[in-house]
């Protein structure tokens, strides 16, 4: 990915050491490699931003492993012979960032993106160190591409889920691209206009940044603050004012 003047000027320019910070994307398209993907086109330009700042960067398309369908850690240990998803969380709780990526499909997000999303809640019961769920600390956003409507439906969706498992969401972490309604090119298409279009790149740029930005702060002053949100202070509580109701048949 050949980025614009201006971007990299700003990469020339940038003051802020995120040498230490690792990011791992997460393509959702549904092609296995080596097809091409046009959601990783849009990946490439992030992807260049972060690596001339010293991220380190990995990209995954887990439609290229045997993921299994379920929200647990590990599906070999409910009845799967075969998952493949452990390894990839492994890589995804060793990063700073995450940024999942998706084709749009009939509106919606891919369905790899929706079994990606399932396979990350069935760790988020998991606690750090400091009593707090497992994905705090981190930060988290979306690029999407499509030929058809949808990328503010998607990002909602993808962004809304990130938040939910415990990712910190930056200012405008989402970015997308798609082409004029119904048929017709997509991102990495010859003549689309995908990698010319100033919106996209700009949004994309910002994203990128405050991604890097936010996962630096985080990292820095390690994490979000353990206070208010523990898991195992709220369980130990002896002072149960208003407990579960119990459960009759």
């Amino acid at each position: 990915m050949i980025l614009n003047s201006f971007q990299q000027k700003l990469n020339d320019e940038n003051p802020y050491d995120f040498s230490g910070l690792k990011a791992v994307y997460l393509n959702c398209t549904l092609k296995k490699s080596p097809e091409q993907s046009h959601t990783s086109g849009l990946i490439s330009m992030s992807q260049a931003i972060m690596e001339a700042n010293g991220v380190s960067v990995e990209v995954i398309r887990p439609v290229d492993h045997a993921i299994a369908f379920g929200v647990y850690p590990d599906m070999k240990e409910h009845g799967w012979a075969v998952d493949e998803w452990p390894e990839i969380q492994k890589k995804v709780m060793d990063a700073d960032i995450l940024v999942l990526c998706t084709p749009i499909w009939l509106g919606d997000k891919s369905s790899i993106a929706t079994r990606t999303i399932e396979r990350l809640y069935g760790f988020s019961s998991e606690l750090n160190k400091q009593g707090q769920y497992a994905y705090y600390g981190r930060v988290g956003g979306c690029l999407v591409t499509g030929n058809e409507d949808g990328i503010k439906h998607c990002a909602m969706n993808v962004l809304y889920s990130l938040q939910h498992l415990g990712y910190s969401i930056p200012p405008q972490a989402d970015a997308g691209w798609i082409g004029e309604a119904g048929p017709g090119p997509s991102y990495m298409d010859e003549n689309s206009g995908g990698p010319e279009n100033e919106f996209t790149n700009r949004n994309t740029t910002f994203m990128t940044w405050n991604l890097m930005h936010l996962a630096k702060q985080l990292k820095d002053n390690g994490g979000v603050p353990a206070y208010g949100n523990q898991r195992t202070k709220w369980d130990a509580r002896t002072d149960k004012d208003h407990p579960n109701p119990e459960y009759r048949s």
